[in-house]
């Protein structure tokens, strides 16, 4: 199978289990690997018979910054299920969602979750 990777978006949501994540805000990272057949849109160069990427970051947007879950997981998942419903396409997703500048207090580098779903 093919692989669509689409790296780092970075988008604002409310999401996290601090009543101050959820009031204000913060930036979130999606990464994306969307398993699909490839073939047909790059031998014809026709993206009426691929994916349409846009399509694809505006379901990730619409979860986003729909209601606010308390889990990176809970995110991932979400958004896993978005994508297998509206790409019947896609065979399988692989998520990665995390938050660069965590609320705690020894800081690090930003804490990431990664989920594969599959059309099982």
């Amino acid at each position: 199978m093919d692989t669509i990777r689409i790296k780092d978006l970075r988008l604002h949501g409310h999401h996290g289990v601090l009543p101050e994540e959820n009031r204000l805000g913060q930036h979130f990272l999606v990464s994306l690997e969307l398993e699909t057949d490839l073939q047909p849109a790059g031998s014809a160069d026709d993206m009426d018979r691929g994916i349409d990427y846009r399509r694809v970051i505006a379901a990730v947007r619409e979860v986003m910054e729909g209601p606010p879950l308390k889990l990176l997981e809970a995110l991932a998942e979400r958004i896993a299920g978005s994508l297998l419903e509206r790409f019947p396409e896609v065979s399988a997703v692989t998520v990665e969602t995390g938050r660069p500048v965590p609320p705690i207090p020894e800081g690090c580098g930003g804490i990431y979750v990664k989920i594969r779903r599959s059309r099982s």
